[in-house]
């Protein structure tokens, strides 16, 4: 029953409208309450001169599950650094020795443990995998567990497994498509949903090499448009508040803002988030047939208020591309640096591909794809539906955000770093004209904010009585990039975990899901597939509300400690 002070720090609290304000902040039994004049005060932080916000949320970055660890392993070298460097950037992060000792830390993909120090050390307090597969789900929880300090969560894989095609492809029934969606979600302890190249995946193992948005897949005749209005109507009538996670069709290919545009469409008006969305904002224009698509791309989400994005902004630098989409990874594996590559399935469930990848500064493509991310987040009118992310590891790791945060905070330093890419890329630009630059208070919209109300966490992302005590103290700095890396204080549940980049305290943060109400009579239809098809029954796969440990705060699966406690 302590109570902790934060004491006068200038406040950037978009959900309370709190824009610059100074204020204190009280702490207690990791909730912020009500300041309370009467009362002892048993830990006092002062904060003045200093700028407060919530703890940072990344609502996209694959940080658990089996595409994550097959990352770590194609990369051991990444893993392995050195202070001389080996063009992984390892050397230049690890040159205290601090993370050398870590096994498997890595800067591309880090390991559980690296993954968790450094998120905190930012400022971030929770972050989401974005694409779960229902046959590895506890695997996936059990790897989030075990990363320290962060909260998490994670969105289950749908509209590629083949039941779900069976059912929609039969279309008989919408309800019992439905109660599927709600049953997957309850037996994986899902926040929410993501589609990944709607039914291009399946596709692909039936040789189909590209699926557009309106195009008949070749064995069940349905479109990437059904399996899109589908799933978003199933998550809006079981009530899940994120929006359905789009990976669109078409990754990466040069003329894809007209199936991104129609992907948006696709949700006839319902919630969708559209994710990564720089890889799907590429126009033909030009003697290389390659341009940006930014401006029609931030046009269309202006213009349609229920779509919302993130942007997976690419960062130069060595990194390794991680996706669902093995249809797209096997087309792109011959572009793998180093020249190594994975693709696999696993039980008609859903697949992955793995490829390393390094974007370049004078590569046209690469320095093209870094000008519309930006331009992407510069041309959108509204900050709560633009979520800041790297796609981790896909577009570069997620400790570069501190780096892309300047980006967009600092015109002059933008202008620099684009002066030294491929000159045909600065040509085809409009980054130049762009004199926007966000604020203090826009950051913590993309950052904080924006991300916790799309998915639905009303105790996170916000500074207000009742909120989880999730919190982020910086000096104010001119050099934003330098200010954003080391926090003076990060508080996860009301207990100080960091101090100016340092760990102090590694507490197990919570899983986030929901719980959607459906018809448990969908168990029969699973039992007769999985008889018929599968090596296993995933009735029995589906993890139970016991196994969630309570004294972990939610935190971990069936942690060993607990057991023997119990035993």
């Amino acid at each position: 029953m302590s109570l902790t002070r934060l004491r006068g720090g200038t406040l950037y609290d978009p959900a309370n409208g709190v824009n610059g304000e100074r204020r204190d902040l009280y702490m207690r039994d990791g909730r912020l309450v009500d300041a309370e004049p009467a009362a002892a005060i048993d830990q006092d932080f002062d904060a003045t001169g200093m700028i407060v916000m919530a703890g940072g949320i990344d609502l996209h970055s694959h940080i658990g599950g089996g595409k994550t660890n097959l990352s770590r392993l194609l990369l051991p070298e990444d893993h392995r650094g050195s202070a001389a460097g080996n063009g992984f950037g390892a050397g230049e992060e690890s040159t205290d020795g601090r993370y050398l000792r870590l096994p498997s830390c890595g800067v591309c993909t880090p390991g559980t443990l690296a993954t968790g120090y450094r998120y905190a050390e930012m400022g971030y307090t929770a972050a989401f995998e974005p694409a779960m597969m229902p046959s590895n789900a506890r695997h996936t929880h059990l790897e989030m567990g075990d990363t320290p300090i962060i909260d998490h969560g994670a969105y289950v894989m749908l509209g590629n497994d083949e039941l779900f095609l069976q059912l929609l492809a039969q279309r008989d029934s919408f309800e019992r498509l439905r109660d599927y969606v709600g049953w997957t979600m309850h037996a994986s302890k899902a926040l929410g949903v993501k589609v990944v190249n709607p039914g291009g995946i399946s596709a692909f193992k039936f040789n189909q090499r590209s699926l557009n948005v309106d195009e008949q897949h070749v064995h069940y005749g349905i479109t990437p448009r059904e399996v899109l209005h589908a799933l978003s109507r199933a998550l809006t009538e079981l009530r899940v508040p994120h929006p359905l996670h789009v990976h669109a069709s078409n990754l990466g290919v040069p003329g894809n803002i007209d199936s991104t545009i129609a992907t948006m469409d696709a949700a006839d008006g319902l919630p969708i988030h559209l994710t990564h969305i720089q890889f799907h904002s590429y126009g033909v224009e030009g003697p290389r047939k390659f341009s940006s698509g930014a401006r029609a791309i931030a046009d269309a989400v202006n213009a349609r208020p229920n779509v919302s994005i993130d942007v997976g902004q690419i960062i130069f630098g060595q990194t390794v591309t991680a996706s669902g989409d093995t249809m797209m990874q096997f087309k792109n594996a011959p572009l793998g640096t180093p020249k190594k590559w994975i693709v696999g399935d696993i039980e008609c469930d859903a697949g992955c591909g793995i490829v390393p990848f390094r974007y370049r500064e004078q590569s046209y493509v690469n320095a093209l794809q870094w000008i519309i991310g930006l331009e992407i987040f510069l041309l959108i009118d509204d900050p709560w539906r633009v979520s800041m992310t790297t796609d981790h590891p896909n577009g570069g790791p997620f400790t570069s955000y501190p780096h892309l945060i300047r980006l967009l905070m600092d015109k002059g330093f933008r202008d620099e770093q684009l002066a030294k890419l491929n000159p045909e890329a600065q040509v085809a630009s409009a980054l130049p004209e762009l004199q926007r630059e966000f604020s203090l208070y826009d950051i913590a919209i993309i950052t904080r904010a924006g991300p916790a109300r799309l998915l639905g966490l009303k105790d996170r992302g916000h500074l207000g009585a009742g909120a989880a005590a999730d919190i982020a103290v910086y000096r104010d700095e001119a050099d934003k990039e330098r200010m954003f890396t080391s926090p003076a204080y990060v508080f996860k549940d009301g207990q100080l975990v960091a101090r100016d980049g340092t760990l102090v305290a590694t507490p197990t943060g919570g899983i986030h899901y929901v719980s959607p109400d459906f018809d448990h009579g969908i168990e029969k239809t699973l039992r007769a597939y999985s008889a018929k098809n599968l090596v296993g029954n995933p009735v029995h796969a589906a993890i139970s509300d016991d196994e969630i440990c309570s004294c972990c705060r939610g935190g971990s699966l069936l942690p060993v400690a607990c057991l023997n406690a119990g035993a």
